[in-house]
């Protein structure tokens, strides 16, 4: 990572969000905003923290890699 304010500092989430509307948003139109929220969160909790794999991460999904980062407590 980058210092606050250089050309690296939102990259991540960048990518992130492009993913997401690639990924989701784009894909069709949403009636209402309850309706979207609820397709955002699913998106996020089924998808992208328990399947999808990220190249930032060692191709684990973000699941994985907490738990092999997560010290196991006694």
């Amino acid at each position: 990572m980058g210092s606050i304010g250089d050309c690296y500092d939102n990259a991540v989430i960048e990518s992130f969000w492009g993913r997401v509307q690639t990924e989701l948003l784009d894909r069709r139109r949403w009636r209402t905003r309850i309706e979207l929220a609820n397709a955002l969160f699913e998106y996020l909790e089924t998808f992208h923290n328990r399947r999808r794999l990220h190249s930032a991460l060692g191709m684990l999904t973000p699941i994985e890699y907490e738990k092999l980062h997560t010290p196991a407590t006694a």
